[in-house]
């Protein structure tokens, strides 16, 4: 059973969107930040400083130099973090459907033409309104309800359990697959929704809960299966890091948002199994595939966009922040997890940033293997920092963190309609051949409003 939930948890979350309109002056006289290598250095916009249109006119600044300061910390930046974060909002609300599903946006903001609509679309919207909401956005409740009913009424596969991959625009399913990558964004769905007070987030919650703990849960190894078909008959025998990977972020927003140990505790079997085993193991790079009985597949290669070959140094980095937010919860103890998290970040810096900028998208043996260059890696390599600064208040770090976002804004950022390019072409500019339009606001929008955070965890934020 699930533990009740604190009745203040929800309120607690009103402190948290206070304190990130909190604007802090930063302490230090104004000055150039001296960055310590080439990879740290600022990429220069076209107005020579830090900045993005601001759709009242003029430019809105990223963020200050300061030498002693930290941007996480900084007026200028704080502001910067929830206008990006608004501007995002403001494309993606737009997508929602008079059906109640949802399209996706082309580069200037009109719907994409119609396609089925993918689990971890319908799911991404949920958490990342509710996720909004919780910092005090304003008009989210449209798309949380809508993508709930979504969830419950189209995805759910009433029949034989759990979440359809994709459903056509008639509700018919168009791709009954059961993966545990669908099912552990419904899992933060759900309980983004529960800190975000929705009425249905509980039984989603438990249903989902029931579901990977029936028929995706692998107790001898501490892992999560992958892949079944609509009746829960295998066809393969794939196991990933990818699911697994976002069934920590899934399991550590459960606990948050329900006080119930056992999610902790899974995510802490699976971190141990990817960031205590595996990555130091292999040069703290860490494998992306493997055989049933978990161990490493080096030759597999899939889906080109969710199971390219080799390693993925995005997710490295991903997984260092929430390896940061576990330790943070289960009460800190002792070094061993910081010290890992931070491995796998700058390892992942050292390998795939470019020379031009931007991360190559795959390793192969520790070389750039697929040079693409997407925007969801910097996302999650600006959240990475975010955690390492919080961690520390490390002048290196603090580097990073802003040449990341100046690459962000100088590259990825739409300054005329809002939301990020997904993808950049070798000339450094916006490309459409992995992506069309603009797939997602979940990745851009946390890097945006998780930095606002104080704390490694939501949970000690609200403490």
């Amino acid at each position: 059973m699930l533990a009740t939930p604190s009745p203040t948890r929800v309120s607690n979350w009103s402190k948290i969107a206070d304190e990130s309109k909190l604007i802090w002056q930063p302490p230090g006289a104004p000055d150039k930040l001296r960055y310590t290598s080439a990879a740290a250095a600022p990429h220069k916009c076209a107005h020579d400083r830090a900045c993005i249109r601001s759709p009242l006119g003029g430019t809105m600044q990223i963020g200050q130099d300061t030498d002693t300061g930290f941007w996480i910390d900084n007026t200028v930046h704080r502001a910067f973090l929830r206008h990006d974060a608004q501007r995002q909002l403001d494309v993606f609300r737009q997508m929602l459907r008079a059906d109640g599903g949802f399209n996706l946006p082309s580069w200037d903001g009109t719907p994409l033409p119609d396609a089925p609509q993918e689990l971890h679309t319908t799911t991404r919207m949920v958490h990342s309104f509710a996720l909004a909401k919780c910092f005090g956005f304003a008009d989210c409740d449209a798309v949380i309800d809508a993508g709930m009913a979504y969830l419950w009424q189209a995805h759910r596969d009433t029949q034989h359990g759990g979440y359809l991959w994709s459903v056509a625009r008639d509700g018919s399913p168009a791709d009954a697959s059961k993966l545990a990558y669908g099912h552990m964004f419904v899992l933060l769905a759900a309980s983004t929704a529960k800190e975000a007070g929705h009425p249905d987030a509980d039984r989603l919650l438990a249903d989902v809960t029931q579901v990977l703990d029936t028929h995706f849960w692998e107790e001898a190894h501490g892992l999560y299966a992958d892949e079944f078909n609509r009746d829960w008959t295998p066809f393969s025998t794939y196991r990933g890091m990818n699911a697994n990977m976002h069934g920590v972020e899934a399991h550590l927003a459960a606990f948050e948002a329900t006080g119930e140990a056992r999610y902790l505790d899974r995510a802490g079997r699976i971190i141990d199994f990817f960031v205590h085993q595996m990555a130091p193991a292999n040069g703290w790079r860490l494998p992306e595939h493997y055989t049933q009985d978990w161990s490493v597949d080096p030759a597999y290669e899939g889906n080109p966009m969710f199971r390219p070959a080799g390693t993925t140094p995005g997710h490295s980095m991903e997984l260092g922040r929430l390896t940061l937010q576990h330790w943070d919860l289960a009460g800190r103890k002792g070094d061993t997890a910081p010290k890992a998290a931070r491995h796998l970040i700058l390892q992942a810096i050292t390998d795939a940033w470019r020379p031009d900028g931007g991360f190559a998208y795959t390793l192969k043996d520790g070389q750039i293997d697929r040079p693409d260059r997407y925007w969801w890696p910097v996302t999650e390599a600006i959240g990475a920092l975010a955690a390492l600064v919080k961690l520390d208040r490390n002048p290196q770090d603090e580097a990073l963190y802003r040449s990341f976002w100046q690459f962000a804004q100088s590259h990825l950022i739409d300054p005329d309609h809002g939301g990020w390019f997904p993808e950049l072409d070798d000339a450094g500019k916006p490309a459409q051949h992995q992506f069309i339009g603009k797939p997602d606001i979940y990745h851009a929008l946390q890097a945006d409003l998780l930095p606002l955070i104080p704390h490694l965890s939501r949970a000690a934020a609200s403490a």
